[in-house]
C-alpha cells in the first residue's frame, strides 16, 4: 500500500487502493527491491520509498522471532483472500 509516496504494510488488508504481497523476510524485500518489484505490483511509474515498510517489517519479524533473523515461528500458511 502506498500512502505519501511510501510503501507501508497493510497487516489487516483494508486500506483502500492496490496492493501488493510481501513475505515476512527481510532478504525477500531486498529482492523486490532490486529488481522494482513493487512498481510493477502496485502500477506505478516509479519506484516508492521503502524506508517504512522496511522499518515496520524489521519490527513484525524482531516481534514474531525475537531475533529479527529467522523465520522460524512465523505462520508460513497462505493468506487467502475471505472475499
Amino acid at each position: 500500500m502506498i500512502s505519501d509516496g511510501e510503501l507501508a504494510l497493510d497487516l489487516r488488508r483494508s486500506l483502500p487502493g492496490r496492493g501488493a504481497w510481501v513475505h515476512p523476510d527481510l532478504g525477500c524485500l531486498s529482492k523486490a527491491e532490486r529488481r522494482r518489484a513493487f512498481a510493477r505490483a502496485l502500477r506505478v511509474p516509479e519506484p516508492s520509498d521503502t524506508g517504512r515498510l522496511r522499518a515496520q517489517l524489521e519490527a513484525l519479524v524482531h516481534r514474531t522471532t525475537g531475533t529479527g533473523h529467522s523465520r522460524t515461528g512465523l505462520d508460513e500458511r497462505k493468506q487467502v483472500d475471505p472475499s
